[in-house]
């Protein structure tokens, strides 16, 4: 069995000293160069939001009932239809929501995606595209976002700063029922 609907209602979502608490990744890839193998540019996945008004990364509540890797997973399969690697955490942002009005705890985590779906949950109310890093920080509307693409930036040009062990998570099309 196959489920493509996204989570809704905030009931179980988590909170931290009173702010709700966002979970996103930073969905990429490597280029391929013309001979076909993998070069060392870099491109990222970014999402229209739901108004189609901005660009940004997939991202969304953090639920009781996951851990935050696949929290992670999850929006990125629900938001922009990818599949992946989520990889060592990049960072967390205390932010102020444009539409709600309140501040928020947003955590960023880079996902070196291994499948692009056809069909996903929200591709009715989003669009997608690939960009190289540069385009992408210029497109995405949130400050934190375009931090935490520059933390993941830093990570891949320089090896002394990956972590020794990284913590992969994985998530199937099935788990998400």
């Amino acid at each position: 069995m196959v489920c493509l609907v996204s989570r809704t209602g905030r009931q179980f979502q988590r909170y931290n000293k009173g702010r709700r608490q966002v979970v996103g990744c930073i969905p990429y890839r490597f280029k391929l160069s013309s001979d076909g193998k993998l070069s060392d540019e870099v491109e990222v996945l970014v999402i229209s939001s739901q108004k189609g008004h901005a660009m940004m990364f997939p991202k969304g509540g953090w639920e009781l009932d996951e851990s935050v890797e696949e929290a992670a997973s999850r929006e990125s399969l629900e938001e922009a239809g990818v599949l992946g690697n989520v990889e060592h955490q990049l960072g967390k942002w205390d932010f102020l929501s444009k539409s709600r009005g309140t501040y928020y705890e947003g955590l960023m985590f880079p996902m070196l995606v291994t499948e692009q779906l056809e069909l996903w949950p929200e591709q009715h109310a989003r669009q997608r595209a690939w960009m190289n890093v540069e385009n992408a920080r210029e497109a995405c509307r949130d400050w934190w976002m375009k931090e935490a693409l520059d933390v993941l930036v830093e990570r891949l040009s320089s090896p002394m700063n990956q972590p020794k062990e990284e913590k992969t998570i994985s998530i199937s099309i099935e788990t998400m029922c």
